[in-house]
């Protein structure tokens, strides 16, 4: 099978919108990852934003520790990214592997993220979504940063100039993105990143809990346990980084000239711009733009936190005053034969008096009967963009690991 100049070999992963293939360039032998998008898809789940957001974020950055994107293209029916092919694995995976990494270890990839996103943050992208899971190694141990769908532009940000936009991923979410009052995309990712740097020393998450709410908790007030075992610099430049004040948090300039950083630290240099420029052909992709709406992510694929945090409304700061957790078990909705056939299990968090969470989650029964009951709740709390309401059989995934989709 050939794309053009390029012969299509294994698949090297599956998503809900396409594929991802080996490929190998006919004229050059060089190996990619060509990923493969179904536009019916797109358009039918209304991500077509996200897509040319990611397009536009990779076409800016050229650097080792950024996967680079060298071609897009489109017929009647797919898209293709042609991206570079990173054949180690995620940074997750190597972890796991391990249990931990060493000190010395760490702090090589550690320099190496670092590097990416401070030149991400200085070509003015935010990549909102760090975690193991989207940051790659290559056959010589060397990180590169992929998956920008949730990017930020400095276009993005509002005349306060910052982002507002509630996304990312529950364990590496900074505590400012989860107050919804704006938040500073370079140092929310520096708080995603010292998450990263605890993980691959210690080999467990610093704030972690089954119950998101309780999760939330803990990221808010930021009392991060850090190991003694550790070396004194390694604690110091976590504590610094796992600062819950935006404002007295280090930024990338401080983590650089930091004594831990430094040891053996050699800069990245980044390509020239001029540099293997990406061949795009934009208006084949036919996506239309959604005029006035700014930093906004319609993606009906999301994770607990990111249907938490759809209300603009919602400040997560009342997790500090209490709780209520509610667990009912709603029997009904006959089938056609007059048999009960649902089991749901409903929680419910009283975030203050005027605002609550609802969890709901299917016990057994019948999927197409749970996801017609979502519909209607769907539609009956529409006035908080609940059209994106579950779709799924549970909202309760592997926070950590892996994004619930919706």
């Amino acid at each position: 099978m050939r794309m053009g100049k390029y012969e299509m070999g294994r698949t090297l992963g599956e998503g809900h919108f396409g594929k991802v293939k080996l490929a190998r360039d006919a004229d050059t032998g060089r190996t990619f990852a060509i990923k493969i998008l179904d536009r019916q898809r797109i358009l039918a789940m209304k991500i077509n934003e996200q897509i040319k957001r990611e397009i536009a974020t990779l076409k800016l950055l050229k650097h080792p520790n950024v996967v680079r994107l060298y071609e897009v293209s489109a017929s009647k029916t797919k898209i293709y990214m042609v991206l570079e092919y990173v054949n180690g694995g995620e940074l997750f995976d190597k972890i796991a592997l391990k249990g931990k990494l060493t000190e010395k270890e760490a702090r090589k990839l550690f320099q190496q993220l670092i590097d990416a996103v401070a030149y991400c943050h200085e070509k003015g992208v935010y990549h909102r979504d760090l975690k193991p899971e989207n940051v790659l190694v290559d056959a010589k141990g060397n990180i590169k940063v992929s998956d920008f769908g949730l990017s930020a532009l400095p276009q993005n940000q509002l005349k306060d100039g910052l982002l507002h936009t509630t996304c990312g991923s529950p364990n590496y979410i900074a505590p400012e993105v989860l107050l919804n009052k704006g938040y500073d995309g370079s140092m929310s990712d520096i708080w995603s990143c010292g998450v990263i740097l605890y993980v691959m020393l210690t080999g467990n998450l610093p704030f972690d809990d089954q119950n998101v709410v309780v999760l939330y908790q803990k990221i808010l007030k930021g009392n991060a346990h850090i190991p003694k075992w550790l070396s004194q610099g390694a604690q110091h430049i976590l504590r610094k980084i796992l600062d819950p004040n935006p404002i007295m948090r280090i930024d990338v300039d401080g983590i650089k000239a930091h004594e831990w950083f430094k040891k053996g630290y050699a800069p990245a240099v980044p390509f020239n711009d001029d540099e293997e420029d990406i061949s795009m052909d934009v208006d084949s992709l036919n996506m239309t733009e959604h005029n006035g709406i700014q930093d906004k992510i319609a993606i009906n694929q999301m994770n607990a936190f990111q249907l938490i945090g759809m209300s603009s409304c919602l400040d997560l700061s009342g997790f500090f005053e209490k709780e209520l957790k509610v667990i009912q078990d709603c029997k009904g909705l006959a089938n056609s034969r007059g048999q009960e056939s649902l089991l749901i299990s409903a929680e419910v968090f009283e975030i203050n008096e005027s605002l609550y969470v609802v969890e709901l989650k299917k016990s057994s029964g019948d999927c197409s009967l749970y996801r017609k009951l979502c519909e209607t709740l769907s539609e009956d709390l529409g006035t908080c963009k609940s059209q994106q309401f579950l779709k799924q059989d549970s909202i309760r995934q592997e926070i950590g690991r892996y994004n619930s989709s919706f």
